[in-house]
């Protein structure tokens, strides 16, 4: 999780990893998005590499990388403790059981405002 989370830290491995997420892309395709040099690249790619956020292939005389999102789980199962989704749920139960009473009152007759829909 170290590993990947110090990969991420830079701003370019970040847009490096974006431009994979849909494909795999040669080396030199990859540099061209970027204003700093190959040997720069090939740098933040190594780094990829050896966190294991992208593999490379060599077809022909070319290096292809392509994303492994399978090392994210770890730094996913980490940061989720810090999100609110279990108050979110919460409130989804709620409202799935606030739903539910209505139905089952407007069934029954046993909503307060039953009384009000006979008498209309």
């Amino acid at each position: 999780m170290d590993e990947v989370a110090a990969a991420i830290a830079d701003p370019v491995r970040r847009r490096i990893l974006e431009l994979l997420r849909e494909r795999r892309l040669p080396a030199g395709q990859i540099a061209d998005q970027f204003e700093i040099s190959r040997p720069a690249i090939s740098r933040h790619l190594r780094v990829l590499r050896a966190s294991g956020l992208v593999r490379d292939t060599v077809v022909g005389r070319q290096r292809l990388y392509e994303l492994d999102p399978t090392r994210f789980a770890d730094l996913v199962r980490w940061l989720t403790q810090f999100t609110r989704a279990d108050g979110w749920e919460r409130r989804f139960d709620a409202l799935e059981t606030e739903v539910y009473r209505a139905r089952r009152d407007r069934r029954t007759g046993g909503a307060p405002y039953a009384a009000e829909e006979r008498s209309a």
